[in-house]
């Protein structure tokens, strides 16, 4: 069996995060989603929980080839990938966006792929353009727009900014 790992921290899950795991899940027998950084929530960079990035990726996705694993951060770069390895099942390519973490993996002989912005669509992004109240949902499938209207993500993410942008 043919297993990606495809490691971020969908804060929240866009569009860009949406078309690759679709395509990850042709390519492969299995995807492994891995939510990182999940115990961190309710700040500027992560403002969403664990329960509510798994609920985005499976009102997207629906129940098809994969899972979603929560990982936490460790900081320790010489001990990731093991800690990583540790808490998924075997994988054969590891997709992310973030240098040091695909570097390090790099490092252990796994096969790495860099996802590139499509069309400037990152989290970050998506946060910004609800700060700035301009059009944050052309960025995310609409199931993740309805997701964030139902928790009062945009309401959330104004109060954790204090309106700074």
């Amino acid at each position: 069996m043919k297993r990606a790992l495809f490691l971020g921290r969908f804060q929240p899950f866009h569009k860009g995060h949406y078309e690759v795991a679709k395509k990850l899940m042709k390519e492969y027998d299995e995807l492994i989603i891995v939510l990182g950084s999940a115990q961190a929530s309710d700040c500027k960079e992560n403002p969403f929980t664990y329960d509510e990035r798994n609920l985005m990726i499976e009102k997207c996705l629906g129940k098809k080839n994969y899972q979603i694993i929560p990982v936490d951060d460790i900081n320790d770069d010489a001990k990731y990938v093991s800690y990583v390895e540790k808490k998924v099942p075997k994988f054969d390519a590891v997709y992310c966006g973030n240098d040091n973490a695909r570097k390090l993996f790099r490092e252990k002989g796994y096969e790495t792929h860099d996802l590139r912005r499509i069309d400037c669509i990152s989290a970050t992004e998506v946060r910004k353009r609800i700060l700035k109240d301009a059009n944050w949902k052309e960025l995310l499938p609409k199931e993740v727009v309805l997701v964030i209207e139902e928790i009062s993500g945009v309401e959330r993410i104004k109060e954790l900014n204090c309106g700074v942008l």
